[in-house]
């Protein structure tokens, strides 16, 4: 007799029945949402607006509160937790903001490295050799050591993609990646998502840009659009 056995893809990330309003603090427009993501999941979800992607990102990461619903991240209810285990949890969770978010007087190099530094105990200098490898395969010739004001904007956003995949997180949240690299960042950038989703991650992938939502060579598993009101899957 054969026994089939079924392994279960872990469960990164729920948003059930949750309710998001477009301006902290009540007011403005609301967002629904229900959306399930695990472990190699690419999901890519087209934008009405810019600012329905940060929202969506914040509330992710446990910083924009539900109005309604609830969001579970590795299992655990933003809602419940203590600040500081929030904190470390979201050391889990990779980044590529659609401004940059960078501490412009610290070098992007400590840019980059910081959050680990801060949340594993992995040796400097391990970081800092994996940082590099990702660095040249984004196209750097290594970590930039500037700061980011004076590097070119092409090289900050190659950088905000070392930043967002270093340490093996565990979701990787993504807001225009492109952005001013459009073709050539696309094969390097699947690359890295393709890695990550075979060791188990997710990854969400947010775009206003007609090329990228029709680009035949996106790996996605799900699609959605994200409208001032729903978020909607888009079946292809």
């Amino acid at each position: 007799m054969m026994i089939e056995s079924i392994t279960a893809r872990r469960s990164i990330l729920r948003l059930e029945k949750v309710t998001l309003f477009t301006e902290q603090g009540g007011g403005g427009e609301t967002i629904r949402l229900d959306l399930k993501i695990y472990g190699g999941d690419l999901v890519l979800i087209n934008l009405e607006r810019p600012r329905f992607g940060t929202i969506l990102a914040d509330a992710c990461c446990g910083l924009h509160q539900a109005y309604d619903g609830s969001i579970f991240f590795l299992g655990k209810d933003w809602s419940g937790l203590p600040p500081d285990t929030a904190n470390a949890l979201r050391g889990r969770i990779g980044r590529v903001f659609t401004f940059g978010n960078w501490v412009n007087r610290l070098a992007l190099v400590k840019n980059i490295l910081l959050p680990q530094l801060h949340h594993t105990r992995k040796k400097y200098s391990e970081l800092r050799d994996e940082a590099v490898r990702l660095a040249e395969h984004f196209g750097l010739p290594g970590l930039p050591t500037g700061l980011p004001d004076d590097v070119m904007r092409a090289d900050n956003q190659r950088a905000a993609c070392v930043r967002a995949f270093i340490g093996q997180p565990s979701l990787i949240l993504m807001e225009e990646p492109t952005t001013g690299l459009y073709p050539e960042i696309l094969p390097p950038l699947i690359n890295v998502i393709r890695r990550a989703c075979d060791r188990g991650a997710g990854v969400i992938w947010m775009t206003l840009t007609d090329q990228i939502w029709n680009h035949p060579i996106l790996p996605a598993t799900d699609r959605y659009r994200l409208t001032a009101h729903r978020l909607m899957e888009v079946v292809r």
